[in-house]
């Protein structure tokens, strides 16, 4: 048994309806234009990007400034007491936390180039795109700077004698 529905209810379920097209409406529009596409390249280079850069730093860095400093960074932990559970090992592995550390600073400076790089490139091309602005008009000669002040003269002088007429 269905019951039949009110006017609001109904105008309910249309605005409803209306506003989930309307969204997936959006969402088309968007996935078609293309930026879905160059998001999901994004993210798939970002993601091995990203193993680049562990393995650089778990492989190279690490070891070499383990070398350096003489600390094996890689093992280098921290034994905590047990408080609880069943006796398994409480350790801060402040070696991988410090990989991480390193990992992200290096992405991040990445990042932060490739950003820079791209505003430059839209600068340049901003400014091979903007007008040219006219060239500002040469300065007066002196001859000119007299003229137009003997002309003043001679206008006050004229406008001066006008009052008096009057």
């Amino acid at each position: 048994m269905s019951r039949k529905k009110s006017k609001k209810e109904q105008d309910f379920v249309k605005t409803r309806v209306g506003k989930v097209r309307k969204f997936f409406n959006e969402f088309k529009t968007f996935a078609v234009k293309g930026n879905m596409l160059d998001m999901a390249v994004g993210i798939i280079v970002g993601g091995a990007f990203t193993v680049l850069v562990n393995s650089i730093v778990n492989n190279l860095a690490t070891p070499l400034l383990g070398v350096l400093i003489g600390i094996d960074f890689s093992a280098w932990e921290v034994q905590l007491p047990h408080l609880y559970g069943d006796g398994g090992s409480n350790v801060l592995q402040i070696g991988v936390f410090l990989n991480a550390v390193i990992s992200f600073i290096v992405v991040a400076f990445t990042v932060f180039l490739f950003v820079k790089a791209i505003n430059s490139f839209r600068k340049r091309a901003e400014a091979a795109n903007a007008p040219e602005t006219p060239p500002l008009p040469p300065e007066p000669t002196k001859e000119e700077l007299l003229l137009t002040e003997i002309r003043d003269l001679l206008k006050d002088k004229t406008n001066h004698q006008r009052r008096q007429l009057k």
